[in-house]
């Protein structure tokens, strides 16, 4: 049964000045506030590898923020910003940013009632060589309401990737109500970025240090990668005051065969310190999370299927988290394939049932936003503990904010 959740049930008072504007001179000189059974203390972040047991798997999104917003400008003189979102010629990531001379992505466009049917240039291009002699240009191949079809072109030779390098600004968040500056090229950035695909950081994972990663894989915690591009939908409010009216925003991932492998090796249980999954961030939680559903389709219909938003709720299911596993597995050797590639809706409410995730590790929220429903389902619906002890002990809020280690709730 889907969940009736009020979202004005997870509320509370977040001033301006709480959010922090720009990141700490040191990545892990953050705040750390750590909460598990109720209990909430606070530390420095540098001190994370002392609290986590060694022997456990902590899980990364290794996915890279592009920087993806681009600003035209009509011949008429008028502005307009857009915003990539999503590709769509080619499709695949990977493709698309190799593409040497056309692309065609769907796209926020900002000032879009200013766009007719004409092609852009690149707004300030005439000032700069390089981008003149690139000459991208954009043509609205559709419309829907603030976002649209656009068609990238280019000369040169150069691939998408670089274009976006020279052409386009980071998307920091709306809600930092500034510009984008040259502090955040670097730290709106975790430093295992690889693959090219977010238009939004995965925030918890800012706070990661060259020496904090070293420490914690000298304890003997195994670190390993999944990869979900995360997209503008996670900048979405929930508007709807019933959640179930909410409609979740669909994101790529990527996990690979040898780290399913791992999970379905391990007997992972909360009360087992030898054996916890550390996700850092929610992005890595839906990914882990969505695994099992996608192995319920395995189970049920010999292939994977991408992870609808309310499917966790809406029946009971028998299979163990190492059924599911050994299902993508066999798939995955039938097909020859090294990695799963799909896409998941889930969305994590309170009600839900993990069954991979024992700790997380990540910021602190929007209000009536989806991912505190998630830390709500986290912790056992005590959000309002870690909440109201960060807002009276200093911590800063959001995507360049502190940073909280959570243990799930124990049933």
């Amino acid at each position: 049964m889907i969940p009736d959740i009020r979202i004005e049930d997870y509320n509370y008072p977040l001033s301006d000045d709480r959010i922090a504007k720009y990141p700490l001179p040191e990545r892990d000189a953050s705040k750390l506030l750590r909460y598990r059974d109720g209990v909430v203390d606070e530390f420095v972040f540098r001190d994370i590898p002392d609290l986590l047991p060694s022997g456990s798997i902590m899980v990364f999104n290794d996915t890279k923020v592009v920087p993806a917003r681009l600003h035209f400008q009509r011949d008429s003189g008028a502005h307009i910003e857009v915003f990539c979102l999503q590709p769509v010629e080619p499709a695949e990531y990977s493709t698309v940013f190799a593409a040497v001379s056309r692309c065609v992505w769907r796209c926020v466009i900002g000032n879009s009632k200013r766009w007719k049917d004409d092609l852009l240039h690149l707004y300030g291009a005439e000032k700069d060589p390089a981008l003149s002699l690139m000459d991208l240009r954009a043509r609205l191949v559709s419309k829907e309401g603030e976002t649209g079809i656009v068609e990238f072109t280019w000369k040169g030779g150069m691939p998408f990737s670089a274009v976006l390098e020279a052409c386009g600004t980071v998307p920091i968040p709306p809600y930092l109500n500034r510009q984008t500056e040259a502090v955040d090229i670097e730290r709106y950035q975790t430093l295992y970025a690889r693959f090219r695909g977010s238009v939004a950081a995965p925030t918890a994972g800012l706070h990661f240090t060259e020496p904090v990663l070293q420490r914690i894989r000298e304890k003997g915690i195994i670190t390993e990668t999944i990869c979900l591009h995360v997209g503008a939908g996670t900048f979405l409010p929930v508007k709807s005051s019933n959640v179930a009216d909410h409609p979740m925003h669909s994101e790529p991932f990527v996990v690979k065969k040898s780290f399913i492998q791992s999970i379905s090796e391990k007997n992972i249980n909360v009360f087992n310190d030898n054996k916890n999954v550390i996700a850092v961030g929610t992005t890595s939680v839906r990914t882990l999370e969505s695994l099992y559903y996608v192995g319920v389709s395995c189970i049920e219909t010999g292939r994977p299927a991408p992870v609808e938003q309310w499917c966790p709720y809406t029946r009971e299911y028998p299979y163990s988290l190492q059924e599911s596993m050994q299902a993508i597995l066999k798939y995955l050797d039938e097909a020859g394939l090294d990695e799963l590639k799909l896409d998941t809706r889930i969305i994590i409410v309170p009600g839900f049932r993990f069954r991979v995730v024992d700790m997380l590790v990540t910021n602190f929220h929007q209000p009536e936003s989806t991912l505190i429903l998630l830390i709500s389902a986290f912790v056992g619906g005590d959000w309002r503990t870690i909440y109201d002890y960060a807002l009276a002990h200093g911590f800063r809020f959001l995507s360049y904010g502190d940073s909280s280690l959570l243990f799930r709730a124990r049933l």
